[in-house]
Parts: structure tokens; sequence; C-alpha cells
């Protein structure tokens, strides 16, 4: 039974055909599609705040011919109000369903109870920690833009101390081939120290940048992130979106065949007035999360990853 938690599970092979089953789904007559999950039954248990991660779980299980039994905020509106464990929830949910797709605030409690539960769960986002489904439809995105997924240049900018969607993309990356990661951050939201000594343990070469300029000079990708201001207290978030923000006049400093991506939402870090530039791809990224997510519940459920 495959439980995918971390992109570390993950080696690059593994991506290659979980993208180009995403792709073969893309093309397929939707009727065809009702087949791969037909009389399978997904949980979606979310205890933090998801659009694009829950509806495109819900939506790719649907696409599939399966159906969905969903707990939205369920830190609040279910039996963890009461303080019942999450390694219970997975026992009891686990007898229902086929699958479980769980964002949890904390990674440390759901990585301890993952294994009570009797079906395969998959990690939609856990605290700080990781959002290894986020990284692969990224790197999936990637692959589509710009047609290969070596040598290249990826600016990472924003919260890079608890963004998990940039923890499991770093991870990822260092997979491949030729890599330059730049960072640019604020002061106190650098990458987890553990984080950044894999990255330099890796072949991927690591640059700190001073401004969003040097950042998108020589890019190939630009991955922009929100600050996590739930998980802060007494920082000035205005302050720091502010100095870390693209605006159109940075555009003047990335190539022309770079793209922009984000794992949304935005709350100011990237200008809605860059939107129709082409190398802005953050819209079309949140799409490609339907199709990998088809993709990966098909390889879980059908036996392709155990």
């Amino acid at each position: 039974m495959f439980h995918a938690m971390t992109v570390k599970q993950f080696e690059l092979a593994a991506v290659e055909r979980l993208m180009e089953h995403a792709e073969k789904l893309r093309t397929m007559d939707r009727r065809a599609l009702l087949g791969q999950l037909q009389g399978n039954l997904v949980a979606t248990l979310f205890y933090e705040p998801s659009t694009r991660t829950r509806l495109s779980f819900e939506a790719a299980v649907y696409r599939l011919g399966g159906q969905v039994v969903s707990a939205e905020n369920a830190r609040e509106n279910s039996s963890s109000k009461k303080g019942e464990t999450l390694a219970d929830v997975f026992r009891v949910v686990g007898t229902y369903v086929d699958a479980i797709v769980i964002r949890h605030h904390s990674d440390a409690e759901l990585d301890e109870a993952v294994s009570y539960s009797p079906v395969p769960v998959i990690n939609a986002g856990a605290g700080s920690g990781e959002h290894p489904t986020q990284a692969l439809l990224d790197v999936y995105t990637i692959w589509r833009e710009l047609g290969r997924l070596e040598n290249m240049t990826v600016a990472v900018l924003g919260d890079l101390k608890y963004g998990r969607t940039v923890h499991s993309l770093l991870r990822l990356l260092t997979r491949m081939q030729g890599m330059h990661v730049k960072l640019y951050h604020p002061p106190m939201l650098g990458l987890p120290a553990a984080l950044l000594a894999e990255l330099e343990q890796s072949s991927i070469e690591v640059t700190q940048c001073d401004s969003v300029a040097d950042a998108l000079k020589d890019a190939d990708i630009v991955y922009q992130t929100r600050i996590q201001s739930e998980r802060l207290e007494g920082f000035d978030e205005q302050c720091a979106t502010d100095d870390y923000a693209i605006h159109v006049d940075h555009l003047l400093q990335l190539p022309a065949h770079a793209r922009i991506l984000h794992p949304l939402p935005r709350v100011g870090e990237i200008d809605p007035a860059i939107d129709p530039d082409l190398r802005a791809a953050y819209f079309r990224q949140a799409e490609n999360g339907l199709y990998v997510r088809m993709a990966l519940l098909d390889q879980i459920l059908n036996g392709s990853l155990t």
C-alpha cells in the first residue's frame, strides 16, 4: 500500500511516468475516463482551508468515475473538536473508503498517524512540512511550459520557512541535473536549516539574492509564494509583501522564455497587471493540478504505486 506523504518517495523516473499519465488522461474522452475509478470512494479530510487542492482532488475523483465523501474545516466541524486523535480518524474513515486525501495543521501528527490507515493516504498539505502533490504539479507545469526538467535556473521568492510548497518543490529539484536555485526572502523567513543542508549536499547550486531584480535575472522559472501569515505572529506581512512582490517593471529583468509560477492564493505578491503576459503561468499551473491528481489517484488505486 502506497501512502503519498513526501516527494522523497518519488524518484525522477516515477515523476516522469506520472506526468506521462497526466498527459494521457488530459487527452482522453471524458466518457472513457469514467471507468478509471468506477466503484471507488475517496474521503477528503481538510483540517485547514483549501480551494484549489480540495476541489481539484474531488474533481479528479469525479472525472475518473469515482465518488467523494468530504469533511471541510474538519478541525472545527468533526470529532477532532472533541479531541479525537488522527490515528483513530484513519482507523475509522479507512473502513468506509478506498483512499483518504488529507490536509492537516500538524505534519508531525500526520506522519505518526498514517500507519494506522487501512487504505492509501495522500498528503494534501501538512503544516509547514510538505505539500507533495503541489510539487508534482509544479514540475509538470515546468515541463509543459519549457519542455525540459534539467539545466535550469529557478528563482524562489517569499516565505521559504513556512512555505510547504517550496519545501516539496526544492526536494524534487534535487532529483534533476544542472539546477541552479536562487533564493530571495524576508530575513526571518529563510529555508529551514535541515532543508538548506539537503540542498547544499545535493548537486544543486544555491545562491542567496538581495533584490527581486537580482532573483529574476537569468531565471528560467520564478516561483513566487505568499507570506504564511497564519503561521506567524508579530510579523509585518504587508511590509514583507511589498518588499518581495513582483511588479510589471520587474518583467524587464525576466527573460522572454521564462515562466512565473505561484501555488496560489496570491495576496499582493504578484501584480495582477502581469496576468496577461505569456510568462505568467500560475493559472495554467492551477489547471495542471487536476490532471496530476487524476494521474496519482489512478496510479494508487489501480495498483501502479504500491
